[in-house]
């Protein structure tokens, strides 16, 4: 089922999204080498918590943390550990999940450790951030969710890079993964119709190589298939009559 969400629902999702982006904020901000990835998700837990949020994904489906921290090669769904120490030239996607009375956000984004990132590299960053941009912006009332696939595939695909297929985005409310799916390249289905009072996540995961990924050991952490690195932005997005509207900025 999806749900259309009312004004008052909105806004409590947009007030979850917000958490979310602080909680974010003060992580980045923290980010240096020589932390370990177990210390970022205390950092985004403390001020979540403060905030008047909850952490989402604590417990979510048995994750074993608050935030996920995904290193290098790392696609998502990295487990924060307390011996897992982040290095001067590590690229980190941090995705993060709150609640707010009853309504959730979520947000990600990739941050360089101690370095400007500079040729292929800054072009995946510049290009999977860009893609997302590209994706809210075809976001429009009467239109189908294969819009948005369309605008990420069409703009990452001729770089080169592999655009992950086995995770995708989704709609978001009172639970933290909601119908429906938004994959982030173009399929046969065009998909649900894009209808106002809509929330969805769109969260583009791109990798540097080929756009098959497996699954480690854990259960959780989702890596290149070969070993190439990746880069991971995500939004909360509302669907107005004026288009797509990030709650999560």
């Amino acid at each position: 089922m999806i749900f259309l969400r009312n004004h008052d629902e909105i806004e409590k999702i947009r007030q979850a999204a917000q958490i979310v982006r602080k909680s974010l904020d003060e992580v980045e901000a923290a980010i240096r080498p020589g932390l370990t990835t177990w210390d970022l998700n205390e950092i985004a837990e403390k001020a979540t918590i403060k905030l008047g949020g909850k952490p989402a994904f604590k417990g979510y489906r048995g994750f074993p943390a608050c935030l996920c921290t995904s290193i290098n090669n790392e696609v998502v769904h990295g487990i924060p550990r307390k011996d897992r120490v982040i290095k001067e030239g590590d690229i980190i996607g941090i995705d993060y999940g709150a609640s707010f009375q009853g309504y959730f956000g979520d947000s990600a984004r990739t941050v360089p450790v101690g370095f400007t990132p500079d040729g292929k590299l800054k072009d995946l960053i510049d290009s999977t951030r860009e893609s997302l941009k590209l994706a809210i912006a075809a976001i429009k009332v009467g239109g189908f969710v294969q819009d948005i696939s369309r605008a990420i595939d069409d703009y990452i695909t001729p770089k080169g890079f592999g655009i992950v297929k086995d995770y995708v985005g989704h709609g978001i409310g009172t639970k933290p993964h909601e119908e429906p799916p938004i994959p982030h390249y173009v399929t046969r289905d065009r998909g649900p119709r894009l209808k106002e009072g809509m929330v969805i996540c769109i969260e583009p995961m791109i990798n540097m190589g080929s756009d098959e990924v497996r699954l480690l050991e854990d259960g959780w952490t989702v890596v290149t298939a070969d070993g190439a690195l990746s880069a991971h932005f995500e939004h909360t997005v509302a669907i107005t009559e004026k288009g797509g509207e990030i709650l999560s900025a």
